[in-house]
This record gives structure tokens, C-alpha cells and sequence, in this order.
């Protein structure tokens, strides 16, 4: 047995040592306070979310806890989760699903065909699709992969793919015969104060020419219908090719202007509400009037209205270069206007004094 003595010094430097430790303890307890507040702050005190490494490392070290300290110490995550964890850590020692030898997966060139014919061709089942690889382009794939590939892709069946076909694919179906229609409006002074006018116009989608069909204060259905007339005409009428025209839910579209568009073998698509990027070629050509010419004038009256617009039309249509047409101008190319390498005078064609301008070169 020590001594008396040499027990009291190990009592007193055990002593010294603890009350140490247990201030170091008190201050990270302290600390971690704090930053437990902080947390809750910042994240509304949701649960947090941790990486495989981060969940690994919590289950060893919480696994060596015993049962009342894993309640003392564990806060960022409740003690049955740590020992959750660790058991699914210790399964995966004797997981061997990884070294299991399965049949390979399609290579992404042949899954990426198999998605390209599905959406190119609604009708086409999975057995046709299946003997279009095999037969046409030697590729060998059996009907139940093609069912999966189109399942994990989020296709649906052949008639189901068929009735529901996306917009993307029902304005490339169209492409040719498509047409879109919206109103814009226009602020001017009047004698009594402002009146506000609105324009309703036609885009060709394809050719993207745009038709000011008509201008009204306060347009109705009957004037609605004498603006389908118009556009219907068989001799100018920017519809007399048409097939569908696209419009929003807008209530000047009524049963009776769609009547006389169908009469004429023009069928109105209406966009789902609230949709405006279904229309998205009638809606830029919004923002590109109001951009380039509408936001820059004061109006005085329907008269200088329809004299500005006019211009731009004119400026829009064969003076303008349109990125959609790559570069080119709706009537005309821009080639047109200039011999490559010849040195001839470049000159400015202004229009609204100065605001719309057009360069081209003049020669002798």
C-alpha cells in the first residue's frame, strides 16, 4: 500500500487534472450552445442531411458511447439513429449485391435511339420500335429492355404517347401551317386624358411575319369576328394557309370568332392559363415592338399610332436581321443588299428619325 503521503499527491494532481478537463468540457458544452442556436437560425430548425462519410464517422464514434452518454452527447442526431447506422454500416461488410454479374446495360448511343424513335414516332409500340433496331440498323434488343429504357426515360406507352403528344411536338408537327395571335396594349394622350389602345396581331410562326390585323379601344366580339373575316380572306388574308392558330383563353376569343375560323379550315389551339412560353414567338414579338419602338415614343392619338407601327413593320419585315432566321431578313436575304468584296458606299436608311436604321451598301 502507498504511503499516505504519495496517496494525497495523486489525489490532489487526479483532482487538478479532472477540474481541467471539466472546464474544458463546460466550455465546449457552452460553445456548442451557441452554435446549436445558430444552426436552428439558420435552417428554421429543419433536419439536417448527411453525406455517407459524414454518417459513417457518427456511427463509429457513437457506437463506442454507452447508452446515457449517447443521450448526453448526441444532438445533431437522436441516439437510435447513430445505432441505425451502424448496423447498416456493418451489413454492407457482408453485402456482395457490388461482385454479382448481371446482364449488361444497353450502350447510351442504343438507349438514346430507342428515346429518339419513341418521341419521333408516337405510334410506334414497343415491338415495332424493337424490329426497326433489329431489322433496319442491325442493332440486337429485346422488346422488355426497350419497355424498360422508355420507362426509366418517363415515356409512356405507344397510345397513350400517341394522344398526348408534348406542345414541342405538336409545333414541329405543324410547323409549316402554324400560326399564333395576341393582343398588346398602348398607352396615348388623348384630348381627355390617356387612352389606351389595343393591337392585335398574327405571327407566322415559321416565316415569323407578323400582321397588325387590327387596332381598338375597346374591342368586342363582334368586332373580334369581322377581324377573323380579315384574316381569313381569300385573297390577302394572313390565315387563308393556315391550318391551327394558337391563342390564350383571353375572352374577345369567343365560340363565334373560333366558328368562322374553323369554317374556313382554320382550328384555334388554346394554350393552357397562365401559360405564356406555349405561345412563346407571339410573346417575344411583344417584348421586340416594345423594345425597339413602342417604349421610346408619346403617342398622340390612334393616327400617330398606327403611322409608327406602320414604319416598324416595315423596318421589322425587310429591314430587320432576325436571330430565329438565322441572321436573315424575312423578305429578302441579306445578301441581297451586298456583293461580297466589292467597295461600294455604305449608306443609312433611317426610319422615326433615326431610331430604326438599316445599312446597306450602294453601288455606281
Amino acid at each position: 500500500m502507498l504511503p499516505m503521503t504519495l496517496q494525497f499527491i495523486i489525489v490532489m494532481i487526479a483532482s487538478a487534472i479532472n477540474d481541467r478537463l471539466q472546464r474544458k468540457i463546460d466550455y465546449v458544452e457552452e460553445e456548442r450552445h451557441i452554435l446549436q442556436e445558430k444552426l436552428d437560425a439558420a435552417t428554421g430548425g429543419k433536419k439536417l442531411s448527411f453525406t455517407v462519410d459524414q454518417r459513417r464517422r457518427l456511427a463509429t464514434a457513437g457506437k463506442l458511447l454507452t447508452p446515457d452518454e449517447r443521450q448526453k452527447c448526441c444532438y445533431l442526431v437522436n441516439p437510435a439513429t447513430i445505432l441505425d447506422w451502424f448496423r447498416q454500416l456493418a451489413a454492407r461488410k457482408y453485402d456482395s449485391s457490388d461482385a454479382r454479374r448481371g446482364r449488361p446495360p444497353k450502350p447510351k448511343d442504343v438507349r438514346k435511339m430507342v428515346i429518339e424513335m419513341a418521341l419521333a414516332n408516337p405510334s410506334w409500340g414497343y415491338t415495332k420500335i424493337r424490329d426497326a433496331l433489329r431489322t433496319g440498323l442491325g442493332i440486337e434488343i429485346g422488346r422488355t429492355t426497350i419497355v424498360n429504357i422508355l420507362a426509366e426515360s418517363g415515356l409512356e406507352p405507344a397510345p397513350e404517347r400517341e394522344k398526348t403528344p408534348t406542345w414541342k411536338q405538336f409545333m414541329k408537327a405543324h410547323w409549316d401551317s402554324l400560326c399564333g395571335c395576341d393582343f398588346f396594349t398602348v398607352e396615348a394622350l388623348g384630348l381627355t386624358g390617356t387612352v389606351r389602345y389595343m393591337v392585335f396581331f398574327v405571327i407566322v410562326v415559321k416565316a415569323r411575319a407578323v400582321e397588325i390585323a387590327g387596332i381598338a379601344t375597346n374591342p368586342d366580339g363582334r368586332w373580334m369576328q369581322q377581324m377573323a373575316r380579315n384574316l381569313t380572306d381569300s385573297v390577302d388574308g394572313v390565315l387563308r394557309n393556315a391550318t391551327y392558330l394558337i391563342h390564350d383563353r383571353d375572352p374577345l376569343f369567343t365560340e363565334a370568332f373560333e366558328a368562322i375560323l374553323r369554317g374556313r379550315g382554320v382550328k384555334c389551339v388554346r394554350t393552357p392559363a397562365q401559360s405564356p412560353n406555349c405561345n412563346p414567338h407571339a410573346e417575344r414579338f411583344v417584348k421586340t415592338v416594345r423594345d425597339e419602338c413602342l417604349h421610346h415614343f408619346v403617342f398622340f392619338g390612334e393616327r400617330h399610332l398606327r403611322f409608327v407601327l406602320k414604319e416598324f413593320m416595315a423596318h421589322y419585315h425587310r429591314e430587320r436581321f432576325h436571330q430565329g432566321l438565322g441572321g436573315q431578313l424575312i423578305e429578302g436575304r441579306a445578301g441581297s443588299t451586298s456583293k461580297k468584296g466589292a467597295r461600294g458606299k455604305v449608306a443609312c436608311r433611317p426610319r422615326l428619325g433615326g431610331l430604326l436604321n438599316f445599312y446597306v451598301r450602294e453601288f455606281a
